[in-house]
This record gives structure tokens, sequence and C-alpha cells, in this order.
């Protein structure tokens, strides 16, 4: 069962910060519910991790306690997409519900990433080692099992073969210019996903989703987000400055820029940095961002 954080009354950034402060402890489903606080201050996140620990309770009920591995991966998938419906949300793909995970069991579709974040987390409490992989342009979970790894593509409910994967691969491999796979080879994309990278992933993906829809201060609580998981990160802080700048919080932005620049950073990014600085604190009002 989910070990759940009495937090109830803390900041949802303060309550983030709390679950992402150590690898060790991170517990990736409850800091991923977080998420959706940005939108729903007043969501509740052991409810929704209560809903999920009663969906493994249903489907551990129906297997047998001596089943093996493969028999305990067919039920879970016969459970997960036949019976619970869940399914990825094709005609809205793009609508930032598809990330929250409140809403994913709700309307039960969502994007690769939120869908395999549950399906991983039910897999786990029926005793199978599944693990997230941040493939490029769609997220999987691989499954490990005695007879070897079984790939799944969650967002459209079916297992992939390595000549699936390596098709996959090709348009990464096509923008790359590498025409000899065993340069660029599949082992590299199947890599295991820790909690840290998979949080950074959905919330990248909600930054893109927040800026299509030029919705400023939810992409400003997603990139607070970002830097708490990845402190320091001078992308990160970048682009968060030029976030600032839209809302027009200079001080905080200009505060930004320079804590970029104190990282050392690379040196593109740097110029970028500094010529916006010398751009605030020549615009009107700059004197009061010295």
């Amino acid at each position: 069962m989910t070990a759940y954080l009495d937090l109830a009354a803390v900041d949802p950034l303060d309550y983030f910060a709390r679950l992402v402060a150590e690898d060790d402890s991170l517990n990736l489903l409850e800091a991923a519910a977080t998420l959706a606080q940005d939108e729903w201050p007043q969501l509740d996140v052991q409810q929704l991790l209560a809903d999920v620990d009663e969906l493994a309770l249903r489907l551990k009920r129906r297997v047998p306690a001596d089943a093996v591995a493969s028999l305990r991966l067919r039920l879970l998938n016969q459970f997960f997409f036949q019976e619970q419906g869940f399914a990825g949300n094709v005609n809205d793909y793009y609508a930032s519900g598809n990330s929250y995970l409140h809403e994913v069991l709700k309307t039960r579709r969502g994007i690769p990433i939120s869908l395999s974040l549950l399906y991983a987390e039910l897999a786990l409490q029926l005793g199978l080692r599944a693990r997230g992989i941040s493939f490029p342009g769609h997220f999987l979970v691989c499954l490990k099992l005695p007879a070897g790894e079984v790939v799944m593509d969650v967002f459209h409910g079916r297992s992939l073969s390595r000549d699936a994967l390596e098709e996959l691969l090709h348009p990464l491999r096509e923008r790359a210019g590498v025409s000899d796979p065993a340069d660029l080879p599949l082992e590299l994309f199947l890599q295991p996903c820790s909690p840290r990278q998979w949080l950074a992933r959905m919330l990248r993906n909600l930054k893109e989703i927040h800026r299509r829809a030029a919705a400023w201060a939810l992409l400003l609580q997603v990139q607070h987000r970002l830097l708490i998981l990845l402190p320091g990160d001078a992308e990160e802080l970048l682009d968060r400055a030029h976030t600032l700048e839209r809302l027009m919080q200079w001080p905080e932005a200009v505060a930004d820029y320079e804590q970029l620049l104190s990282l050392h950073p690379p040196v593109e990014l740097a110029q970028q940095a500094r010529e916006r600085l010398e751009q605030l604190r020549h615009s009107p009002g700059g004197r009061l961002l010295h």
C-alpha cells in the first residue's frame, strides 16, 4: 500500500518540495498527483492515492497468490485496458487534464506518461517489476519477466516488439543524420527512468501545454516546480526568467538571470542572461532593479 504524507495544510509548492527532497524517499505517484494542485489547489491528493490503492486491491483479489508473472501481466492488461477502459486521449491530446492523475482516473483518458504512471503503479502493487522508459516522443513501460522483458505502449494498450521500437526510433535517427542504427542503438533509449526524471518530463509536457495556451501564470507555477525538482538547472532558470518578464515581475526575473550567471552556464545561456539584464536595467523603472 502507498505510504501517505499528512501535509493537508501545507502550501502546494512546499508540499511538492517535501515530496521530492530526497531521491530515496521520493514517492512518484504522490508527487505526480500534486501537479494538478496548480489548477485545483484544494485537490485531495490523499483521496486520489486511496482511489489508486482501491483499484490495485480490486485487481489483486482476482489474481491467484501463486500466479506466475506472465499471468499477472495478462490479468493486469485485461483489467487496465478492457475492464477499466484506460486509453490514450487521441481526441484532445494537448488538454492539461491528460497530465493530471485525478482527471485521468475520472475520464480514463490520458497521455503516454500519465497512463504509464498509473499502469506501472498497479503493476508494482501486483508484484511485477515495472519501470518507466523516457523514450523519445512516447513514454513507455518495461516489465521484467523471467522469460524476458516486455515493453508496453500504454497509450495504445499494446506491447512493442524490437522491430516496432526500431520503427519508433527511425524519425530521430533521420533528424540526427544517422544512417547506421549501430551509431544510435536502441538500447541507448531503453534505460530506466528515475522518479525525478519521470516528474521532470511530466512537468515539461505541462510547460509546453501552458505555453501553447498562453497561460502564463500556470506556466510559471510549473516552472517553480521544475526548479524545485531540478535546482540550479540553467536552462530552466532562463526559461522561468522569460516568463517572469511576461508577467512583469521584473525583480524576480532579474534574480533568476543573476542566479543563472552565478552558475557559470554555457556561453550561449550566459550571453542571453546578460543581454536581458542589460535590457531590464535600461528600461523604464530599471533603476528599481539594481
